[in-house]
């Protein structure tokens, strides 16, 4: 039987760019999928971010194409994600040799739609160069959202008329919306210029066009699958939604214990493991001297975050002099809107030998959080998967989120009568409910005993990608079948 051909199509990939979770999902799923009998191809665009000293011309790999009249030159490089996977970068550096993905923190780059319909189209016009159609183009997130739209009208005849397609949400909240005069770059019907099609109040929706065309959806785990069909999280998509619930699916993503895992990982100080758990002292100990803070052996609260509404830093704000009143360190690493780089230099500022802040990504330094905090806080407002809780499990840092998305799915909150669960959950979105849950929090990790357990249960915890892989390999068979008939 022939191996099941996917193409999965994602805006950026852990390790060559990244600006939050989809890009470790970019990173790690689609090697789960070839491990199990798949065969898997990638594509993302070139951008700045990527190190090009391995990458090689792909075969057949320039090509010229038309868009808002005119021509522009594609180039195709290959890398490779994994053994035997390669990944197709789509060059053009007018559009993509920018210091941001898709925006600086002032806000977002305002030729979006020509950059990434370009993406969507070149990618499908160098494909058509390549032999043979992929069985499942996977798509992910808005910046591909153009893709199932093409394969339903333009491209729906001849080379990739048996293709179904899977569209995955990451993050509703970022939809890719532009004005409806550019709505011609497309190259898609008139008709879908209205409300049946890309139209969404007076704007071009681009997540909207995925989750139209596309045979099935799925977003990042169950809760949220049920969270976007309302109001509160639907940002104006909920009724399309749930229109379409019967090909709307949640699956978690999992954890790529390949780069996270502190017995093995080669980036932190000194490697531990949940029967030999001195390394994480040592990694305590190196995290307080890279942020420039005092050693102490009050608890250290971690946090490694998009720095964004979503994310809770509106309710850190209100509790920071609380917080700091307390006998807890905070250290912080992240980067987004301004308005959070400044509130989060402040806050340096005014309690620098209790709060380390970093404005920036730095991977090395987020791994050194995840192995010396004690306690990793994700506050967020919503929350669609994460991963930073799954990564704080396997290194015995217990997770204080809210209840939300995945992180509903995968914390169980933890009893002190019966030292069950496995991190911290507060409900309501209020500040009063994140300081108390902290206050739990800390009065568990003052009962020694009690905490060592729960680091212990934690850290053995598995949320390995092969389940996940499966599940998207389930997807995939009812894509085929709806598209195949």
């Amino acid at each position: 039987m022939p191996k099941l051909k996917v193409l999965f199509v994602s805006p950026e990939m852990a390790p060559f760019a990244k600006t939050g979770g989809l890009a470790d999902v970019g990173g790690a799923l689609p090697p789960a999928l070839q491990a199990l009998g798949a065969d898997v191809k990638c594509a993302m665009p070139l951008f700045r971010q990527v190190d090009r000293s391995g990458l090689r011309k792909a075969k057949g790999g320039s090509l010229s194409l038309g868009l808002g009249g005119l021509q522009n030159d594609v180039e195709v490089l290959q890398g490779s994600l994994a053994k035997g996977l390669p990944v197709y970068f789509i060059r053009n550096d007018f559009y993509y040799d920018r210091e941001f993905l898709y925006g600086s923190p002032q806000g977002d780059y305002p030729d979006n739609a020509e950059r990434f319909t370009f993406f969507c189209r070149a990618l499908l016009e160098y494909m058509k160069t390549q032999g043979s159609a992929p069985d499942i183009i996977h798509c992910n997130d808005w910046q591909s959202g153009l893709i199932p739209a093409y394969l339903k009208t333009i491209y729906a005849d001849g080379f990739f008329a048996r293709t179904a397609t899977v569209f995955s949400i990451h993050n509703l909240a970022y939809q890719g919306l532009f004005p409806m005069d550019k709505f011609w770059l497309t190259g898609l019907p008139g008709e879908l210029a209205g409300m049946k099609g890309l139209e969404f109040y007076g704007q071009m929706n681009f997540m909207k066009a995925g989750m139209i065309f596309t045979d099935v959806m799925n977003t990042v785990s169950p809760t949220y699958a049920r969270e976007i069909q309302t109001p509160e999280y639907g940002y104006g998509l909920e009724g399309v939604l749930t229109a379409r619930r019967g090909d709307l699916y949640g699956i978690l993503n999992g954890a790529d214990y390949r780069s996270w895992d502190p017995e093995h990982d080669k980036l932190i100080p000194a490697n531990y493991s949940v029967k030999n758990m001195a390394g994480k002292l040592k990694c305590r100990q190196a995290l307080l001297e890279a942020y420039g803070l005092p050693q102490s052996k009050a608890p250290i609260i971690g946090i490694v975050s998009r720095l964004a509404d979503q994310k809770g830093f509106d309710l850190i704000a209100e509790i920071i002099d609380r917080l700091m009143s307390m006998d807890v360190v905070l250290v912080v690493l992240g980067t987004g809107d301004q308005k959070y780089h400044d509130l989060l230099t402040e806050i340096g500022r005014r309690f620098p030998r209790k709060a380390g802040i970093r404005i920036g990504f730095d991977n090395k330094i987020a791994h050194l959080i995840e192995a010396g905090s004690d306690m990793f806080l994700m506050p967020s407002r919503y929350e669609p998967g994460g991963l930073n809780q799954l990564y704080s499990y396997r290194y015995g840092t217990i997770p204080v989120v809210r209840a939300t998305g995945g992180l509903d799915d995968t914390v169980a909150d933890y009893n002190p009568k019966t030292g069950e669960g496995t991190g911290f959950k507060f409900s309501d979105y209020t500040a009063d409910a994140l300081l108390a849950n902290i206050r739990q929090a800390l009065d568990v990790y003052a009962d020694r005993k009690a905490w060592e357990a729960l680091v212990k249960r934690a850290m053995q915890l598995d949320f390995s990608w092969e389940k996940s892989a499966r599940g998207y390999l389930g997807l995939y068979d009812k894509a085929l079948a709806k598209r195949r008939g």
